[in-house]
């Protein structure tokens, strides 16, 4: 991820309702959520929250896939490692080894279930 791409995924997650649908697909693992259920779990109007996960969406943070009639949407876990490691790529003042632990522990919880640190490279 670049600099322009984090600064996306930073718009679209500044917004309430926005971070609230990520961190909620985010619980909600590969299962993921209609768009319905998520509008449902938030209290928002079905319309507003298809705006909201339409820029989340934009910024890859969230991916979809059509369901019959509804949309299923799955928080991209990839997109979010993305924005993490550009946080972190340039820390601990160019001594990555002292950041070596934080980055293992976010790797290892963003690690689909299964999943060893070696085989997530």
């Amino acid at each position: 991820m670049d600099k322009t791409d984090s600064l996306t995924a930073f718009a679209a997650l500044s917004q309430e309702a926005r971070l609230d649908a990520f961190r909620l697909l985010v619980q909600a693992g590969q299962a993921g959520m209609l768009a319905g259920e998520i509008a449902d779990a938030l209290g928002a109007r079905q319309n507003t929250m298809s705006s909201n996960l339409a820029v989340l969406l934009r910024a890859g943070l969230i991916s979809n896939q059509r369901e019959g009639r509804g949309i299923r949407y799955v928080a991209n876990m990839e997109g979010l490692k993305g924005l993490l490691a550009y946080l972190l790529q340039d820390c601990c003042g160019g001594q990555p080894d002292l950041c070596a632990p934080l980055i293992d522990s976010l790797t290892q919880t963003c690690a689909p279930q299964g999943a060893t640190k070696e085989n997530i490279t």
